[in-house]
């Protein structure tokens, strides 16, 4: 039967140092792997290249892209953070636009209440505007 005092504490120590190690390499091959497939510029024989490369020598191939590849991978990597930021920005201002029904059906209102429309304009925009 093992004992926890079996285990010494620097032995402890050099595991837990060995699996933050083996976590922080498994997150590296994630992210270059992410990069390689994302890239535009470089063709389909170059993608499995580098993925095998990274398989077969697998801290050589990680190292060599991270020295070769460093600055194109911070700009693709802004790129993409922009692109998600142009998009999220667009798809609020999309949804923001008009202040949906309750805005459109006020607006209404002010022109109902200024006789710049009929009752029956106003419960025909009111009718679209829950419509939508």
């Amino acid at each position: 039967m093992v004992i926890a005092a079996d285990y010494p504490f620097l032995d402890i120590l050099w595991s837990m140092i060995i699996f933050f190690a083996w976590v922080i390499y498994i997150w590296m091959i994630i992210v270059i792997l992410t990069d390689v497939f994302r890239r535009d510029d470089l063709s389909g024989w170059g993608k499995a290249g580098w993925t095998v490369f990274m398989i077969v020598l697998p801290f050589v191939g990680v190292l060599s892209y991270l020295i070769f590849q460093h600055d194109g991978m911070a700009e693709r990597s802004s790129k993409q953070a922009k692109a998600n930021k142009d998009q999220f920005d667009d798809y609020v201002r999309s949804v923001s636009d008009g202040g949906g029904a309750a805005s459109e059906i006020d607006k209404a209102k002010h022109l109902l209440d200024d006789g710049a429309i009929t009752r029956d304009e106003f419960d025909r925009l009111k009718a679209k505007a829950l419509a939508v």
